[in-house]
């Protein structure tokens, strides 16, 4: 018998030859879309603005490493609707009253609370803020022990918290903290439970206060519980400042039962009015899962949310059709595992590109007010939703996006037909406004791989800022439409402009 190896060899080799050249066209012809936008349909008027939220934490005290540049980009964005938030895990940076007052004696301290926040109200000058001190003193509830925390203001202690129900069940002693709590910083001080006044020279005005944080978690409040909660504070703290409105709920989680209560203006006292809510979002990798998957995962559990967040409008609008909606921590986690490697530059780029998906949808359901969290995390304290690089304090790409979405497109811009043609995979999600002036789109891609778009022709000369792996902790790298096509990289936000 002849020996026929070689051959054999030979027309394998061709066959595998064919199979990859065949492979890599179909990969270019599927991975090739087109751009398309009907600037003469408008579909929408835009209520949205992007924003973010500032958690208080060790590295945000002055001399910390991630102070300066932190605060520096917080200055440099010019956000509205910024939320801040000393937050329970540091009580010394989020308490001003940790032990409960005694005959003789009050523990009233803000000499570690102050310097945050008013680096915060410094860096946000100008501009309208939310605040929120979320933290009530834990000695305010019921618990079968004394709930101790750490003695170092820098050490987390998670286990600040406990109890469900209030030792004072007229709520004076909780609302009488956040009294005090307002007026020192509008009404430059105030008088304690023994009568002694405190001086802190501080006339801030406050526009808005959100009225706790998660409290479906933190302290396992009912609605109908929270519901009082919300009424007596801002009674209490409507005497303070009567400019301030006021932010309810601030759910962990989206559970209907929570908006068919509070925004029914029959479940509160008369004249309580309901000026917003606010509600999160977390769009998290499973435990355990390969940073491969969490290109669908991520993106798979925001068309979640978007489908509660469709469901909870409907409830709004039926209810209290006035009250605006903040929807102020959107985010996404890797697994632990992950969490405690050093965070690649992918997940970045593909977080950053979840948040401008968020903001599209979001947009498209009317949200006034789309927060990304949050401008500072580290090892121990969600790294993975940092704004700014842990490791050299330079903001990274959920920063750079945020910033060129909040810099570009805004309320009142106009929301017109926008497709992309042979996006079968829907690899790439892109959306068209205009202000009357400029034509901007906005497109992402989803995929950790590149993708070619085609642009009308009309789009020669554009403008083009891109965030992507090549952008790094930088801003945008801006470019010039020169042929009929755009390359996106994977996870790549680009803003296209047309004068």
């Amino acid at each position: 018998m002849a020996d026929t190896t070689g051959k054999r060899n030979k027309n394998g080799m061709k066959k595998l030859r064919l199979l990859i050249l065949f492979g890599l066209s179909a990969q270019l012809c599927t991975a090739q879309m087109s751009l398309r936008a009907d600037w003469n349909k408008i579909e929408m008027v835009s209520r949205s603005t992007a924003t973010l939220q500032v958690v208080g934490n060790p590295m945000l005290r002055r001399g910390a490493s991630m102070h300066d540049g932190s605060f520096a980009a917080l200055k440099d964005l010019k956000a509205d609707f910024v939320r801040y938030v000393p937050w329970f895990p540091y009580p010394k940076l989020a308490v001003a009253e940790l032990e409960p007052p005694t005959a003789t004696t009050t523990s009233w301290d803000f000499s570690l609370i102050d310097p945050m926040t008013i680096d915060f109200l410094d860096a946000t000058k100008g501009h309208t803020f939310i605040m929120n001190f979320s933290t009530i003193p834990q000695w305010m509830f019921k618990t079968g022990s004394k709930v101790n925390y750490p003695a170092d203001p820098n050490e987390v202690g998670w286990g600040y918290g406990g109890g469900t129900e209030f030792r004072d069940p007229t709520m004076k002693e909780l609302t009488g903290y956040y009294a005090r709590l307002l007026s020192w910083y509008t009404k430059g001080g105030f008088t304690d439970e023994l009568g002694k006044y405190h001086k802190s020279g501080y006339h801030f005005q406050i526009p808005y206060w959100e009225i706790l944080n998660e409290p479906d978690l933190e302290h396992s409040f009912t609605p109908e519980h929270y519901t009082k909660v919300y009424d007596a504070m801002y009674t209490a703290m409507h005497q303070v400042s009567p400019g301030t409105k006021f932010v309810g709920l601030g759910l962990a989680f989206e559970k209907p039962h929570w908006f068919e209560y509070f925004l029914n203006p029959k479940n509160h006292k008369p004249g309580i009015p309901l000026d917003m809510i606010s509600y999160h979002c977390y769009a998290n990798a499973n435990d355990g899962q390969k940073f491969d998957a969490y290109e669908y995962t991520l993106f798979d559990k925001a068309d979640n949310f978007l489908e509660k967040v469709a469901f909870i409008e409907s409830i709004r609008k039926r209810l209290s059709p006035k009250t605006k909606t903040d929807i102020n921590e959107l985010g996404t986690f890797v697994s632990n595992a992950m969490r405690a490697q050093p965070i690649s530059q992918e997940y970045w780029n593909l977080s950053a590109s979840v948040y401008a998906y968020f903001f599209i949808e979001l947009t498209k359901q009317g949200i006034d007010y789309i927060g990304e969290s949050q401008l500072v995390g580290f090892p121990t304290q969600y790294p993975d939703v940092s704004m700014i690089n842990y490791t050299n304090s330079k903001p990274n790409a959920r920063f750079w996006v945020l910033k060129l979405i909040k810099d570009h497109i805004h309320a009142g811009d106009k929301l017109v037909a926008t497709g992309i043609e042979a996006n079968g995979n829907g690899d790439l999600h892109a959306q068209a406004f205009t202000n009357g002036k400029n034509k901007i789109v906005l497109v992402l891609n989803k995929r950790n791989r590149p993708a070619t778009l085609k642009l009308p022709a009309e789009f020669a000369g554009a403008k083009v800022s891109t965030i992507d792996a090549a952008s790094g902790d930088g801003a945008a790298i801006e470019s010039t439409v020169k042929s009929e096509s755009i390359e996106m990289k994977p996870f790549a936000v680009s803003l296209i402009e047309l004068k």
